[in-house]
This record gives structure tokens, sequence and C-alpha cells, in this order.
């Protein structure tokens, strides 16, 4: 219990750190007096003003809430498969929301209809499950999880690859659209966002923590929890769904991100040293709203005013976790 709670609090402080790290840096500084006065609403005037509470607070808050969203969606990927290096952007699941994404925002913008917040998780939803069926028809036929993450990762290339030709073929205004949504990014998120964010995210980490218990009971094997009264067939229909819907709703706000979902369990795991849902959801929602907010940081202020991919940040700090990660696995084994 002591090392969950030394775990949790840095985490916490380690996040309250950056929200306030990311409101106060950008191509625009502004000092802490004149920051204090904003969030206080002493100040409710002039350009500092709109920019914190207009485009940095609605960024940094989609930043941690679409990043825990992701690394709950990687853990109940991992626990589904049994294999520690599934996720959504490695099994091709993120692709397919993009794919899906992509298609509707093209057809739609170029009648000139804005498509909705929800009719963007609602096509990124279609995606992700078009995505994972194809994932889960290779699984009854492939039984080693090694080629399984493979044929994931073709299945993303080829939504990817489709989705390239569609944009090839699109209106110049819906171009523009789809590059910047399909790199990562959170720029451009409103309160109207947020809230929407909010409602999915909330539903889907408390559908998480019901199922904590069945889940754990799952990791002990089937038979085990087929013994403790678990319904197999509803658990995994409920950690696909879920999953899915973890993913869809990052992917059509943010676009695709990378690796958060695959390296951020392992990362909580080895911090609170136990593999137990009840501690793990909470923990991986809030390692991964840590980890995707400094990486947004990064990417918004290295090169400012140049925003860079998100994804290509995630990429860089935690393909060396996985890396590690696969190889601290393989000498356990041999």
């Amino acid at each position: 219990m002591k090392r969950y709670a030394v775990s949790f609090i840095t985490i916490i402080i380690l996040l309250v750190g950056l929200i306030f790290w990311n409101i106060g840096s950008g191509s625009i500084s502004i000092s802490w007096d004149e920051l204090w006065n904003i969030l206080l609403k002493q100040t409710e005037e002039g350009t500092a003003y709109h920019i914190i509470w207009d485009i940095r607070l609605p960024r940094i808050l989609a930043a941690v809430m679409l990043g825990g969203a992701l690394s709950i969606s990687g853990f109940l990927l991992q626990t589904f498969f049994g294999n520690p290096i599934a996720g959504p952007y490695v099994l091709g699941i993120s692709s397919g929301a993009k794919l899906m994404v992509a298609l509707a925002m093209i057809y739609l913008l170029g009648r000139g209809i804005t498509i909705s917040s929800f009719g963007m998780v609602a096509a990124a939803f279609a995606g992700s499950l078009l995505a994972m069926g194809f994932v889960l028809l290779i699984s009854m036929k492939v039984h080693r999880m090694s080629l399984l993450i493979v044929c994931g990762i073709l299945i993303g290339y080829i939504c990817s690859a489709i989705t390239d030709i569609c944009v090839t073929f699109a209106d110049d205004s819906n171009i523009v659209n789809l590059h910047n949504w399909s790199q990562g990014s959170f720029s451009g998120m409103n309160w109207s966002n947020i809230l929407m964010i909010f409602i999915l995210t909330l539903l889907s980490f408390l559908a998480a923590m019901f199922l904590a218990k069945p889940i754990g009971a799952y990791q002990m094997g089937e038979t085990y929890a087929r013994n403790m009264g678990v319904n197999i067939t509803v658990l995994r229909v409920s950690l696909i769904l879920l999953s899915s819907l973890l993913s869809a709703c990052v992917t059509a706000f943010a676009g695709p991100i990378s690796f958060v979902g695959i390296a951020v369990p392992h990362l909580i795991k080895s911090a609170t040293g136990t593999a137990k849902p009840l501690v793990l959801i909470p923990g991986c929602f809030l390692g991964g709203a840590v980890v995707t907010l400094f990486c947004d940081g990064i990417a918004r202020t290295l090169f400012a005013p140049t925003e860079v991919s998100i994804s290509t940040v995630t990429a860089v700090f935690l393909v060396p976790v996985v890396i590690v990660m696969m190889l601290r696995r393989q000498e356990e084994r041999g």
C-alpha cells in the first residue's frame, strides 16, 4: 500500500507541475503574476486571458483526458490479447479509426457540411471496430502473438494507404484539414470538445473500474475466471467495445497518437509493482495524462512557434521504453 501511495502521489505532483508548465509556456510567455491573476479571474480581458482560457486550458484538459483514455485502452487490449505490446496504434485500431474519420470528413466537407464532435467519434468508433474485427479474425487463425502483432501492423498500413489515396483525390480545403488532423495534435480544442471528451472518458473510466474484478480474474487464466463466475464472452465483448471506444475518442479529437497505449501500462506496473486492475486502471489514466501532457508541451514549445507532431515526440520518448520492456521480458524467459 505504501508503494501505491508513493507512486500515485508522485504522478499527481508531476501532473500538477506539467499543467502549470503548459499553461505558462508557449510562443507567447506569460509571467507568473499575470498567470495567477488570469486563473483566479482577477483579470478578464486582454490577449493573455484569451490565450489561456480559449487556447491553452482546453488543450491541456484534452491532453490529460485523452492521454489517460489511450493508456487505459492499451491496458485493456494487453489484457484481452495477453500480449505486452498490444495497443491501439500497433494493432491498427487507431489507423482504422483514422480511415473512417477521413472518409466522413471528405464526404461531408465536400458537400459543405461540418462534421460534429459526435459524428467524428461515431465514425472513429466504427473504424476501430472494423480494424479490431480483422485483428480478431486473424487471431483465430494465428497462435503466435508475435505474428498477430505483425498482422495488426500490416492492417494499420493498409488503412493508412487507403486514407492517403482518399486524401489525394480530396478537395484542397479538405486536404488541409485532414493533414493537420492526421499528424496528431491537440491544437484547436474548444470547450464544447472538452465537454464531449469529459463525458466519454468518464463513462469509459467508470465502466473499466466496474470490470476491474472480472479483469483481475481473467488475468489468472480463463479456467480460473470461469470458476469465479466470470462470463468470459461478455467480458471479452466488453473489453473490445471499451478499448475501441477509448481509442476512437482519442483519434477523433486528436488524430492518431503512437506508443502511449503500449508503454504507459508497463511504466505503471513497474512503478506500483502490481498487476491489479483496481490499481492499474486509475494509475494508467494518471500516467497517460502525465506522459501525453509532457510530450504535447515538448511538441508545442521545442520549435515554437512551429509545432511538431505529438506522435513524433511520443515515439522518441516511448519507443526506448518499449524496447527495454521487450528485452527484459526476453531475459526473464531466457
